[in-house]
């Protein structure tokens, strides 16, 4: 008995399951988190625009038919998660590199923290778009749930000019460079 009891944890310790992994490691990281691969949709194979209206937390409301048109480039984070940390001065970068293109907007999605919490997290990261709490609802994640939903947080989606999903970056986003070319090729038309 003991010997099929040590051999059922073997094997649930050496299989590819992310989460086991994630405990069997010893971490600690009291998180699931992504590896930071990229999933793109072509063109031709999305699926229905998004919907959502939510409001941020400077009381303005955001909804998914008014930004219809251009480039939406939601993340999804909260303020104690390391790789959203980590991210943000990417983020940021992104952000500020088409500050002066009225057709690309960014949303922040904050899956966990109350107001306060998230607010500090701005100001420490210097993060200038609107951010929208999500925790009691979950409004933004559940708008995304029939699509390529945000499994791991951070994840970052960014919508075509139609409100298609066109890619996610599952993880944090590790250099502004992949997520300005996402941005970049939805604008211009070259997204596959």
């Amino acid at each position: 008995m003991a010997t099929a009891a040590a051999l059922a944890l073997v094997g649930c310790t050496s299989s590819n399951d992310g989460i086991a992994a994630q405990y069997g490691s010893g971490s600690g990281q009291n998180y699931i988190s992504g590896t930071g691969a990229v999933t793109e949709v072509a063109a031709d194979e999305r699926t229905d625009p998004i919907d959502f209206t939510a409001e941020s937390m400077e009381g303005d409301r955001l909804s998914a038919a008014d930004l219809r048109g251009d480039v939406v480039v939601i993340n999804f984070w909260y303020a104690s998660c390391p790789p959203c940390r980590a991210e943000a001065k990417h983020l940021n970068a992104v952000h500020d590199a088409f500050a002066d293109d009225d057709h690309v907007q960014f949303i922040g999605v904050n899956v966990r923290d109350e107001a306060g919490t998230a607010k500090a997290f701005e100001r420490k990261f210097g993060v200038d778009y609107p951010t929208v709490l999500d925790a009691s609802n979950g409004t933004m994640q559940l708008a995304l749930s029939g699509q390529i939903a945000p499994n791991a947080v951070p994840t970052t989606i960014v919508l075509d000019e139609k409100g298609r999903v066109a890619a996610r970056v599952l993880g944090a986003v590790d250099g502004p460079g992949i997520l300005k070319t996402l941005v970049s090729d939805e604008l211009s038309g070259k997204a596959s």
